[in-house]
């Protein structure tokens, strides 16, 4: 889902930045940072952005979410929007969804999509999973 330009890493979509978004250093745990899942990170800055940008770790340098390499997902799906922050994990998709608003998920147009993805990976063995807090479901493909 990702395209790769010369091995760099992932090829971004133009015109898509992270403005004030910050999902990523808010719902994923963080191994290297010590930052549990559904915490803001110590570095995160109220707003958007981060204190430690410069020194931030590889695992935070080399990634971006679905919405920022996929072209295909359009504007209903920046994170800021949707609530939602997704990324490609081998064949699975993973959805992390803000425990504030925890169904927004299943709602249009973001459960059809999810399940169109579902289809399309599990012809290759993927799935979709979606994690809100703790709970955790498998899309139906």
């Amino acid at each position: 889902m990702t395209g790769l330009q010369s091995g760099i890493g992932p090829t971004l979509v133009e015109g898509r930045s992270c403005g004030t978004c910050s999902l990523c250093c808010i719902l994923p745990d963080i191994d290297e940072l010590d930052k549990p899942a559904n915490e803001p990170c110590r570095h995160c800055q109220s707003g958007g952005g981060c204190v430690a940008y410069a020194t931030r770790p590889a695992t935070c340098r080399d990634f971006y979410c679905l919405w920022r390499t996929d072209a295909s997902l359009g504007p209903e799906w920046e994170p800021s929007v949707s609530g939602m922050m997704l990324y490609a994990q081998g064949p699975q998709l993973t959805v992390l969804v803000d425990p504030t608003h925890p169904d927004d998920w299943r709602r249009a147009p973001y459960l059809g999509e999810l399940e169109a993805r579902a289809r399309a990976l599990k012809a290759g063995g993927g799935y979709v999973v979606v994690y809100v807090g703790d709970a955790v479901t498998v899309v139906a493909a």
